[in-house]
């Protein structure tokens, strides 16, 4: 692996694991995809820090199971305006 996919990986798994980031607002950060950011993630940080790696996964998934309650407030919000 390329030394700079590797400490783009390394820097968007802190990312994650300290802001408690989303994919998406990750690769907005970062100026990469959500596809790059998962594979990133889901993939290559398992190969450089694997404890990292679970450390990672972890947020992601507590973001998935939270995710249907944030579509819902914002949709809230959205009829609100009127």
């Amino acid at each position: 692996m390329r030394e700079y996919i590797e400490r783009r990986v390394m820097e968007i798994g802190n990312y994650i694991l300290e802001t408690k980031a989303t994919v998406r607002q990750a690769a907005r950060v970062f100026g990469v995809s959500k596809s790059t950011v998962h594979k990133d993630v889901s993939e290559r940080l398992v190969q450089i820090d694997s404890s990292l790696s679970r450390k990672v996964k972890d947020v992601l998934e507590f973001n998935k199971a939270e995710r249907h309650i944030r579509g819902g407030e914002a949709t809230r919000r959205k009829y609100q305006k009127d």
